[in-house]
């Protein structure tokens, strides 16, 4: 019951929050492998800063693929990915025009305009995926 839920969280009248995940577990205490006797479930964490998008796994870095990026999502994949960055920005957009905010500043469109054009470059064969991660690397002066 998320109203309840919320409540709990004495975030009654707060809005849920968009990139926000709970782990729920039946906490019946039944015999192991046996059917469920009690349907009540509890929150076994949140996840509220560090929600993935499935489909980007393959841009994670791990000791077998140090250099991962952006680059290595497989079309399909990413175009999913995507469709949902895209379908949480516009839901976002929403919440925040709604509370009247402003638009991102100059420097952050500026940013957000040399990411697109990187990305945009890779697509269209005229940066390399090393090329980008350089680019994207100062970028972010990391």
């Amino acid at each position: 019951n998320l109203p309840t839920l919320m409540a709990n969280l004495d975030l009654h009248n707060e809005p849920l929050p968009l990139w926000w995940t709970a782990d729920f577990i039946n906490s019946d205490p039944g015999t192991p492998g046996t059917p469920c006797t009690i349907d009540k479930w509890i929150v076994g964490e949140f996840n509220c800063s560090c929600v993935g998008i499935s489909k980007c796994a393959a841009a994670y870095c791990q000791a077998d693929s140090p250099n991962a990026s952006f680059f290595d999502i497989p079309v399909k994949d990413l175009m999913e990915a995507t469709y949902l960055g895209n379908l949480m920005g516009q839901k976002a957009a929403g919440i925040l025009n709604a509370c009247n905010t402003k638009a991102p500043s100059p420097a952050a469109a500026k940013i957000i305009n040399r990411i697109e054009a990187v990305k945009s470059a890779v697509t269209m064969g005229v940066l390399s995926k090393e090329e980008a991660g350089s680019m994207m690397a100062k970028l972010f002066d990391v």
